[in-house]
């Protein structure tokens, strides 16, 4: 599925964004935040290409001026999710590079796969986390109209061999819909 904003395209990933996916992902500011290292060299951007970021409904955010991947947003549903969630709720998580931070790119595709997540897949809430500390992660879920739900303690962040803080927020359709409009 493709996904379009104004400013972006959502797509799948290929293999062919793995040299794009290294340049913004070994940068240190990036993945510690949202749970994982960086980047080492271009075989492991393709490996995680392969084994995480070609799941359903995970999408390379596109810039359409360049049609050069910066970022990344995902929709887990049900099972898949890292919280524990019902068969029709989801949980979205994203991440940018750094020389798009500030831009307003991720709420913008965040806004996009939420309408997708309760106009087409008919799912009834979304939740969404950041780990403490990470305001950038909180303003894109505010600027998107989630609202805080609970804080989490010591959760295990495996890749780098720590436990964390994390805060939820979650948005139900109900709310979207009063949002929208409808």
């Amino acid at each position: 599925m493709i996904l379009e904003t104004e400013r972006l395209i959502l797509r799948p990933w290929t293999e062919d964004d793995a040299e794009p996916l290294y340049e913004y992902a070994k940068d240190p500011r990036v993945g510690p935040s949202a749970g994982w290292l960086p980047h080492v060299d271009v075989d492991e951007s393709r490996q995680v290409i392969r084994d995480i970021l070609t799941s359903e409904e995970t999408y390379a955010v596109v810039l359409k001026s360049t049609g050069e991947p910066v970022g990344s947003i995902g929709l887990m549903i049900g099972n898949r999710a890292n919280l524990e969630i019902s068969a029709n709720e989801g949980e979205i998580g994203y991440w940018i590079a750094v020389p798009y931070w500030g831009q307003g790119l991720i709420p913008e595709g965040v806004r996009e796969v939420i309408r997708h997540a309760f106009a087409d897949l008919g799912l009834s809430r979304l939740w969404c986390g950041y780990f403490d500390g990470n305001k950038q992660s909180r303003r894109v879920q505010e600027k998107c109209g989630f609202l805080y739900h609970h804080t989490i303690n010591d959760v295990p962040v495996p890749l780098l061999r720590e436990v964390r803080i994390e805060h939820v927020s979650s948005m139900s359709k109900a709310q979207w819909d009063k949002s929208a409009g409808k």
